[in-house]
């Protein structure tokens, strides 16, 4: 028998396992949705425990498809969704249910730390800006408005660093995460009681684990986990990584000269560098999964998701031609309205923003002339319009990529790969792994084994460039108008959304 590595990926709404073979050969997998709990509008939240006991039904799944023994594992990691939050409880179970990177309760609290001069005062530490989904936000929140929640909690975790905590029983919170959070010095890589308190919530510097890399051994699994995972006690366990960062490390970005986007729930746009992008172009430095170096990050949660939604409610009766998934479908209504023909826009923020905070998802421009295919065609358009207005920031404090790397569900769609080599008017790489966030957890569970020594080594064996589209010049004219005028759009409505205040 040979030797297998298996990355988590908690993304989130769902879970999935994937076992792969030491060259990146995807052998199996296995995925579960959890269930979104939205107590209140623009409140997101799952319980901790079905989600710990659907990463072990994975795991276990995923083993049983592969047809391996566990013993034949060498190692495991996780990746999840960056921010949010998954506050452990002193009376050793979750403090409150886990807090989706989607939620937005504590948007107030960046607001407030803007007017007050707090965040310009804490920049050049934090390196980023501030968001509601952070943990710095969300932990101010529950301060106010649960403070026995608040008290109780042990540990502030990202998704990923819990449920590596219930594999192993051991505590830690990796960099390329809480780097992210608002909670840490990223410009001197540590935590800064003072800048805890400046933001109301120096407490929580007696709740942060030991901060480890993606690919240091973060323990192994214990008893719990063996019973429900079929892994043998003793199995390493890595440090693991933003599902961002795991990404993008599978997608072989380990020097500057490479850009990546990612299109799920969030569109993530993203580069590294070996000093913090100051300039004001970036919103979002963190710690990179390679130590030495940075992640520039342009994201908001404005990318694919759109289309789930979609289809959940607006398609969910559609009947479908014989033997073709929705997806398919949507591929040939999308591909049969040209773009020049369709005036018909989408601002796709049904989970986020990236102009107003309160910004709200809008088709613009129907009439009783459009039909699905315009509106299906209108959510893949301004999907990639979304993901361009970060790119354009992100090009603003770089030199053009020779080409864009990407990863995400759209990639399965030749139809929405093209449109964003035409949107974004360079070369589109896609790779050939389905899992790419678990191709990078198990990566970095090589190295923690001592399979490859780094992430260049392990993406020389493990790591497949698939197929390369290159832009259409014509298509890229002519979405370079109707792009503009998305923009307009944008910006016109974002003079309204304050009256939605709640």
């Amino acid at each position: 028998m040979g030797k297998y590595l298996i990355g988590l990926d908690n993304g989130g709404t769902s879970t999935k396992a994937a076992v792969f073979d030491l060259v990146g050969n995807e052998i199996a997998t296995a995925g579960k949705h959890t269930k979104t709990i939205t107590p209140q509008p623009g409140y997101t939240e799952r319980d901790m425990e079905e989600l710990w006991l659907a990463n072990c039904e994975c795991v276990k799944k995923a083993l049983e498809k592969a047809g391996i023994d566990g013993r034949d594992v060498l190692g495991i990691a996780v990746c999840g969704h960056g921010k949010g939050l998954y506050p452990w409880g002193k009376d050793q179970k979750p403090a409150y249910n886990g807090i989706i990177s989607t939620d937005n309760r504590a948007w107030k609290y960046p607001k407030k730390w803007y007017e007050e001069g707090i965040h310009k005062e804490l920049h050049g530490q934090l390196c980023q800006e501030l968001m509601a989904c952070q943990q710095a936000a969300l932990l101010a929140w529950f301060k106010d408005h649960h403070r026995d929640v608040y008290d109780n909690i042990q540990y502030v975790f990202s998704v990923k660093d819990y449920v590596r905590f219930r594999l192993t029983g051991e505590a830690y919170c990796e960099a390329t995460d809480i780097s992210g959070s608002g909670l840490m010095d990223v410009k001197n890589a540590r935590f800064d009681k003072a800048l805890l308190k400046k933001l109301g919530i120096g407490e929580v510097y007696g709740k942060l684990a030991p901060v480890k890399y993606s690919y240091d051994l973060c323990g192994t699994i214990c008893e719990e986990a063996s019973a429900l995972t079929g892994l043998p006690v003793g199995t390493p366990v890595a440090g693991g990584m933003f599902d961002i960062d795991a990404c993008a490390v599978a997608a072989d970005v380990t020097s500057p000269e490479e850009l990546v986007t990612i299109a799920g729930t969030w569109s993530i746009n993203e580069f590294i560098s070996e000093a913090p992008i100051m300039d004001g172009n970036i919103s979002m430095n963190s710690l990179f999964a390679i130590p030495g170096y940075y992640l520039a990050e342009e994201c908001s949660a404005t990318s694919s998701g759109n289309l789930e939604w979609y289809f959940e409610h607006c398609m969910k009766d559609q009947k479908l031609p014989e033997g073709k998934s929705i997806y398919e479908y949507s591929n040939e209504l999308v591909e049969g309205v040209k773009a020049e023909e369709s005036d018909v826009y989408y601002l796709p923020f049904l989970y986020g923003s990236n102009a107003h905070p309160l910004g709200k998802a809008a088709f613009v421009g129907l009439t009783t002339y459009h039909e699905t295919a315009h509106m299906l065609r209108a959510i893949y358009e301004g999907v990639v319009f979304s993901h361009r207005r970060h790119i354009d920031k992100l090009l603003a404090s770089r030199k053009p990529p020779k080409a864009i790397r990407m990863a995400g569900g759209p990639v399965q769609s030749k139809v929405w790969v093209q449109m964003f080599a035409d949107v974004l008017g360079y070369p589109i790489e896609t790779v050939s792994a389905r899992e790419l966030g678990a191709l990078g957890c198990a990566m970095a569970a090589a190295i923690a084994a001592g399979v490859y020594k780094d992430y260049k080594e392990a993406a020389a064996h493990m790591v497949h460039i698939s197929e390369r589209i290159c832009p259409d010049p014509e298509k890229t004219a002519i979405y370079q108008k109707k792009y503009e005028k998305y923009i307009s759009i944008s910006n016109a409505l974002d003079t309204v959304w304050g009256q939605f205040e709640v």
